[in-house]
């Protein structure tokens, strides 16, 4: 994180691949991305959690999407996060958490304390749904190879959501970026920085019962898709 703080949302534009787009249909397993990754700070929540946050945290008994400092300082995701992470699950998507905090213990104890609702009358533990966690100080691209190494899937099969500028360094791996705003990580933006990997890819959102090329059927299996470091839920089953 800079000294500064700043926080810049403009956003840079996106190269077309050379060579034909290929047509798949908007359901396709291929036109998502194998791994989505975030960062935390002004971008899943709202907050420095290394700066305006003084622990410990609390959490009134089952409350969704809310926690509290000793100051009465509110944790939550922004109000779209919870069914993006929810529909990137069900997709069996690589959801990962890639931040540069000088706080690491505090988010990982916000993820393990914040609640969702989840599918039926499931409540989620939001850390369960992250598969990997790189929260620690340093450039993103350490972040990233971490990432990389620990579930061998392809740079160019990763999006990243990020706040911050200077963090496009990521897109030297093969990595899409998509810049987030002040107003944070909602739905509109999700399907801006797809729309980006996409284009990258190649891919165009065409109608009809399958698409065009090999990928029909399931997701390829990868590192973590299924176990990994935040698999598991709360709830009547478990």
């Amino acid at each position: 994180m800079p000294s500064s703080r700043s926080r810049k949302s403009y956003r840079t534009g996106s190269p077309v691949p050379p060579g034909p787009f290929r047509t798949l249909t908007p359901e396709h397993p291929d036109a998502f991305p194998l791994l989505v990754a975030f960062d935390l700070d002004y971008t899943l929540w709202d907050l420095w959690i290394d700066t305006h946050v003084s622990p410990p945290l609390r959490r009134k008994g089952d409350e969704i999407n809310q926690l509290h400092d000793r100051r009465g300082q509110p944790l939550s995701f922004y109000p779209e996060v919870p069914s993006i992470l929810s529909e990137l699950k069900q997709r069996r998507i690589h959801i990962a958490a890639a931040s540069r905090t000088s706080a690491p213990e505090l988010a990982r104890e916000a993820l393990g304390m914040l609640l969702l609702s989840g599918e039926g009358d499931r409540i989620v533990q939001a850390v369960r749904y992250f598969n990997t966690m790189e929260i620690y100080p340093g450039s993103k691209l350490r972040h990233f190879k971490e990432i990389h190494r620990k579930t061998g899937i392809p740079y160019d099969q990763m999006l990243f959501f990020d706040d911050e500028h200077r963090n496009f360094e990521v897109e030297s791996l093969g990595v899409t970026m998509q810049l987030v705003p002040s107003s944070g990580t909602d739905r509109a933006l999700w399907a801006e920085g797809l729309g980006t990997w996409r284009k990258r890819r190649g891919i165009r959102i065409g109608e009809g019962d399958g698409g065009q090329g090999e990928g029909e059927g399931g997701r390829p299996g990868v590192a973590g898709e299924v176990q990994g470091e935040g698999e598991g839920w709360m709830g009547e089953d478990d």
